[in-house]
């Protein structure tokens, strides 16, 4: 609010809880006191403030006390719940000499009972109520013909670029924010040219146009375009096989092989969303803060009423029009005209040719320390959007990349393991010759290791921050199970009993607004989902069984149950910190161990373990979108579902054109620049993990069998901080697998792309939210949303307008940072004479 939240509160008596209901002071002994913190703790707005105080004048004080009570027991550890109100509640609850003071005691209950009646009536969260409705229309339309038709179209353009694109280079991706920002014209268009005849099949009634174009139809379509946009994982696995510079398996061209891989791996991770709801979308502490700004910058174009924010009396839709103009003529600057301003590397140019300079300070393959080093946002937000994370999620990544950043120089500097020979940051694989590793060398005609030729070439050697990498990536698997059994056992717990008991939701759900809300619609039962799973699993064994992949089809079993351990424990923590853990390093891993030497069994098990388990995070995020805009459930099911099967259909589909029909696809001189750079290093690291396998990297006695400790440090991580966090308030914000997701920067980013987001997110999620509460409700997801669907539309004109007729702007603001050592990726010491470094041939086994 504006101004402070006024109250009298009579001096010796308990407060008369039924005044409340009117913002005039009340007055009983002349005596006033201005509660002007109520503002800041309780982060409410004045359109809230209405509201609240009727519930909270409805409720017994036996309701209160439970609220309280429910408020510590469930989000004392909620990182975002507001801190103030937490440190209220416990005092409340333990502090015996609270009542001892009959005026303060009265502020403090009067703020409890106003939050536990902002918690009934909507969320607890003022970054929720800035973008989600606490009321409904279970009568809009949702399940359209214009919804449908507009969707399905979107979904098949999405593969359909995002496919043919993904093997050139440069390539070119249309994300799901391009088509919610093209969909509202497009749904208005209809709304105006379709005919609004009424038809009625099998009983039910329905037309073409149902009238305006609604939040909850552009919301299905938006949903529809974020399961259509990723193109199957299956796809790099089936060009490897195919394409003859790879595997040259000319069968892996069969449609149906790829169809069957492609839409198992997607379906699969559908399937676990829809069981692990009780988990990822009921509970209220599943924020999902991404989901937040795209519905903000839906409501930018819905929005009804204009409410003054601070003074700003600037509608959505004008204020998403600025920054989307702004930054749609900005980024052609750091993005194709002065590229210094994406890589703004300054240092390194008083010394190009330093290599300790290059190697600190510089931010195309060095660490990036530098104070001032970027003007591009899609710099800025590669690790994480300043305005959407939460300000404890930026500053704990920002810690992990810190304190891992003197780690690497350390090794580099002592030449740990050979890392001096080779770039400090980079995440290619290399020789003992300091080149880029030719698997090749190491395998024979068939592609299948030769240890022989092993013997004859080069081990596989990583540079500093790869190896910062891995280590960190061992350390966060454990750690987040670690984590997940301390801090949130409790809801696992609940969610598990009821799942088993088969109940409609969660205990203590109806005190969620949404749910209440939600629980006027057909919910979808467990067993559907669970039949999609089955289905889905049965298709990808049926895949892997009938074709001569030479992989048993119980990798996809085993790789679902890698999935199953992993997806409750990585989706609590991105719901909450809005952090996507991935299980990429940790299925290669396993796969190497359990596949040796069979690098496209490893490629699906790491397909099975690995994807699914970021597909069961991304759908379970578009049913908690739902579950705010209040979808029925059984429409966002049957979208999902529908938009899943034509994206994969059309994905294949280009796919199987492109390597069939293009020639030399893949190749380093194909014409049409379709190279294949994903494909590339997809192959190689399928080489390394599945022909090479980890225990030639990791295993006893290899170079970097040190690095396993990791695995054991992260399981123990957690446990201090827990014990800390109980007895200092300093460690309880402190998140440690958001930490070790801070150290997975490096290879190939640097401080440069996680350092700017620390003060934007201050003043965004900190300063403006506390001062300015209206501004930062009404502005601040939009901001984010335009500025990306800005950025993305940018780069498509740039690409097709400029980029793919090969038109450079040759000047040195557009070659100046990839000069010298920083450009150059130079090594801090030579290789040795004799043209290796490391054990030479015949000295490694």
């Amino acid at each position: 609010m504006a101004s402070g939240i006024e109250k009298v509160v009579p001096t010796g008596t308990p407060p008369d809880m039924s005044r409340i209901g009117s913002k005039a002071s009340w007055d009983e002994k002349g005596e006033s006191v201005v509660v002007a913190e109520m503002e800041n703790d309780l982060q409410m707005r004045d359109s809230d403030y209405d509201e609240v105080v009727v519930a909270a004048g409805k409720m017994s004080d036996e309701e209160v006390q439970s609220a309280i009570e429910m408020m510590v027991e469930d989000h004392a550890k909620d990182p975002n719940f507001p801190a103030a109100v937490i440190e209220k509640a416990i005092r409340y609850l333990q502090d015996p000499t609270l009542k001892e003071n009959p005026a303060e005691y009265a502020q403090v209950y009067e703020e409890l009972r106003l939050e536990a009646a902002l918690m009934y009536t909507n969320s607890a969260y003022p970054e929720v109520r800035a973008v989600v409705d606490n009321q409904d229309d279970p009568s809009m339309p949702v399940s359209t013909f214009r919804a449908w038709f507009i969707g399905m179209i979107f979904v098949a353009l999405e593969g359909f670029i995002n496919q043919f694109f993904y093997l050139r280079q440069p390539g070119i991706t249309i994300t799901y924010n391009v088509v919610q920002v093209l969909a509202f014209p497009a749904g208005k268009l209809l709304e105006f040219i379709l005919p609004t005849w009424e038809f009625t099949t099998f009983g039910y009634t329905w037309t073409l146009n149902p009238g305006h174009f609604n939040l909850k139809e552009h919301m299905l379509i938006t949903i529809m375009a974020n399961v259509g946009y990723g193109t199957p994982y299956t796809n790099d696995i089936v060009i490897v096989q195919h394409i003859n510079r790879f595997f040259n398996q000319a069968w892996a061209s069969n449609f149906g092989y790829q169809f069957l891989v492609g839409i198992s791996t997607n379906l699969i991770g559908y399937g676990l969303a829809g069981i692990t709801r009780r988990f990822l979308v009921y509970p209220s502490y599943a924020i999902w803060p991404q989901n937040l700004a795209t519905i903000g910058l839906s409501k930018a174009f819905h929005s009804g009423r204009n409410e003054t924010a601070n003074g700003w009396r600037v509608s959505r839709m004008r204020y998403f029009l600025y920054c989307f103009c702004g930054m749609f003529v900005y980024f052609w600057f750091p993005n194709y005209i002065f590229q210094a301003l994406s890589y703004f590397n300054w240092i390194t140019w008083i010394s190009p040719n330093n290599v300790s300079l290059a190697a600190v300070t510089g931010g195309v393959t060095g660490l990036g320390l530098n104070p001032i080093p970027t003007f591009d946002w899609n710099q800025i937000t590669v690790m994480a959007d300043p305005l959407i994370n939460p300000f404890f999620t930026v500053f704990n990544m920002f810690l992990g990349a810190l304190v891992t950043f003197p780690i690497i120089l350390g090794l580099w500097y002592g030449n740990v393991w050979n890392t001096a020979y080779l770039p400090i940051n980079s995440n290619g694989v290399f020789d003992n010759t300091g080149n880029r590793y030719n698997v090749s060398l190491a395998v024979n005609s068939e592609a299948l290791f030769d240890q022989t030729n092993y013997e004859a070439y080069s081990p596989a050697y990583l540079a500093t921050a790869n190896l910062m990498l891995y280590g960190v990536f061992f350390a966060l698997y454990t750690a987040s199970l670690s984590h997940a059994v301390l801090y949130h056992r409790r809801e696992i717990t609940m969610g598990f009993r009821n799942l088993i008991k088969r109940t409609a939701v969660l205990q203590k759900t109806d005190r969620d607004v949404h749910c209440r809300l939600m629980s006027v619609y057909k919910e979808v039962p467990e067993w559907w989902y669970f039949c999609v799973l089955c289905i889905a699993i049965g298709l990808g064994a049926a895949g892997l069984g009938a074709y001569p992949t030479s992989t048993t089809p119980a990798v996809v079993l085993y790789g679902v149950f890698l999935a199953i351990i992993f997806c409750i424990p990585f989706g609590i923590i991105m719901s909450i910190t809005n952090v996507q853990l991935t299980l990429n390093v940790l299925a290669e891993f396993l796969g190497g161990l359990w596949f040796s030497g069979n690098a496209t069994a490893v490629n699906y098990f790491k397909g099975y373990g690995y994807v699914t388990t970021a597909h069961t995070l991304s759908f379970a995020q578009d049913l908690k979108l739902a579950h705010y805009i209040h979808i029925p459930p059984r429409v966002t099911f049957m979208a999902q579902l529908f938009a899943t099967v034509v994206s994969t259909f059309v994905c294949v589909g280009i796919l199987n054109f492109q390597m069939t029909q293009i020639h030399d696809v893949c190749s380093p001189m194909q014409p049409d620049h379709f190279t294949c750079p994903g494909t590339n290093t997809f192959f190689t690291a399928a080489v390394l993990w599945g022909t090479l396998g980890p225990r030639r990297m990791f295993g006893e006695g290899a170079i970097y069998n040190g690095l396993l400790w990791c695995f054991l440090i992260g399981a123990v991580l957690p446990f201090p901080f827990y014990y800390l966090g109980k007895r200092y308030k300093t460690f309880e914000r402190f998140h440690v697998p958001v930490f070790l997701y801070g150290g997975l920067l490096w290879a190939p980013y640097t401080l440069a792309n996680i350092w700017p987001t620390v003060p934007i997110a201050y003043a965004f999620n900190v300063f403006i939210k506390k001062r300015y509460l209206a501004w930062w409700s009404k502005y601040n997801y939009i901001t984010t949303t335009s500025f990306a669907a800005a950025i993305a539309l940018s780069a498509i004109v740039m690409f097709f307008a400029l980029q793919w007729a090969g038109v450079t702007i040759d000047w040195s603001g557009n070659t100046r940072p990839f000069n010298g050592c920083d450009g150059n990726a130079c090594t801090l010491k030579p290789i040795p004479d004799i043209g290796y470094f490391g054990p030479g041939p015949g000295q490694f086994h």
